[in-house]
């Protein structure tokens, strides 16, 4: 799993059909110490994550097994929100 930060929404009037009722948020890829890591992306939310929240996702094959479909065009899926970070470095 991977940290990010929602910077926005994503708003399609057509989608593909399993797509429906899934938010797309619009998402910064971060590392552990909160920085910007690479281009933002989009990705199909599953945790009902909102602008500004740090999130954690998943990429590639795995990103649609959180959905409740069988198969999906989806590269991204956030799955969970993240309430604090704790780090101890050596």
């Amino acid at each position: 799993m991977l940290l990010g930060r929602v910077i926005g929404n994503i708003w399609a009037t057509r989608k593909y059909e399993s797509l429906h009722g899934y938010k797309m948020l619009l998402v910064q890829p971060l590392n552990g110490d909160l920085e910007i890591l690479g281009e933002p992306f989009i990705a199909i939310d599953t945790a009902g994550a909102g602008a500004g929240e740090i999130i954690y996702y998943i990429t590639a094959s795995e990103a649609v097994i959180p959905m409740d479909v069988d198969m999906a065009p989806v590269d991204a899926t956030i799955v969970g929100i993240v309430d604090s970070i704790n780090s101890e470095l050596n």
